[in-house]
């Protein structure tokens, strides 16, 4: 099992010492992922309903915090700044950015890193940023998505790419270097519901569901499960191997401090040191060969202290 901790983007620790602290930690832990997350703009009032919250509120708009640092200026910056470390995306809101920018930077950037880039892709939520970034169409965001993901897959693997979507169109151009990664970096698909698997099955090489989301949760290894064996019966009709189909799994409920699931009993990956690494052990047994786990904090010797105690207190006993 391979696991990966959120660097921030925004609150107390969103600074450039702050940050090089938590990642160079991270490396020297030994953990196999920096993830960083996408918004370019948080609207000042939001009616859209946030998928990973009981409620749908973002919790972001509380007190009208708007800040947050670009994913992949960001991604960069860490880059230059480690040397082992993947850095993963999680996720990028791929309708955000034109397809053969995200190509250019992340082939450019695999370059750079020899090779240890994981493009995380997500379809996003917040039609009111979509409306001020001017993006094509919020109900379209599904199509845009698979065309864009798409049309990257061709930029990074044809020597003369060319494609022909109602999204994205281009030929007779030149797209080099391509990623140090054969055939290309990782591509995660983001998302819990049917299309998002679906997604997953036609262009991802790794599922890569959150499991917070009320609507589709996975806050118990059976309903992972459950939900595992829906993507594999998709791959199935689809014609694909669901065996080429790889796991991942962001848990969002990570704590040393045991907490209660709302059906009661034990919340998974909650507790002592022993009953996280058997819950995880679990998730391995499902096939999952990589989790982000939820290490956050606000202040910076808080979350170095709870790196380290998952690091040493628990992996060891995966």
């Amino acid at each position: 099992m391979k696991f990966g901790v959120s660097m921030p983007i925004r609150g107390p620790l969103a600074n450039a010492a702050n940050i090089r602290t938590l990642a160079e930690r991270a490396e020297a832990l030994g953990y196999e992922y920096l993830t960083v997350a996408d918004h370019i703009v948080v609207p000042t009032e939001i009616d859209s309903s946030y998928p990973y919250s009981e409620t749908g509120d973002f919790p972001w708009s509380e007190g009208g915090d708007v800040e947050c640092m670009e994913q992949f200026t960001l991604l960069s910056w860490l880059a230059g700044i480690t040397s082992k470390i993947r850095l993963l995306t999680s996720v990028t809101v791929v309708p955000h950015r034109s397809p053969l920018f995200m190509a250019k930077s992340l082939a450019t950037l695999d370059q750079l890193t020899a090779g240890r880039i994981t493009f995380g892709c997500g379809a996003g939520w917040l039609r009111e940023e979509f409306e001020a970034l001017g993006l094509p169409p919020f109900e379209d965001r599904g199509q845009v998505t698979n065309e864009y993901i798409a049309a990257i897959k061709t930029v990074w693997t044809e020597p003369r790419p060319v494609y022909d979507g109602d999204f994205v169109k281009f030929d007779k151009i030149g797209m080099d270097p391509k990623p140090v990664q054969d055939p290309h970096p990782p591509i995660w698909i983001g998302g819990e519901s049917l299309p998002a698997m679906r997604r997953t099955v036609a262009l991802g090489d790794v599922w890569y569901p959150f499991g917070s989301n009320p609507k589709f949760r996975m806050d118990t290894l059976e309903t992972y499960k459950t939900r595992v064996a829906r993507l594999h019966g998709l791959a199935a009709e689809a014609g694909r191997d669901p065996a080429s189909i790889g796991l991942a799994y962001n848990c969002a409920f990570h704590s040393a401090d045991e907490q209660t699931h709302l059906d009661g009993g034990r919340l998974i990956c909650t507790g002592s040191a022993q009953q996280r690494a058997e819950d995880i052990n679990g998730f391995a047994q499902a096939g999952t060969t990589s989790m982000i786990m939820n290490l956050v904090a606000n202040d910076l010797n808080e979350m170095l202290d709870r790196m380290e105690e998952f690091a040493t207190g628990v992996v060891p006993l995966v």
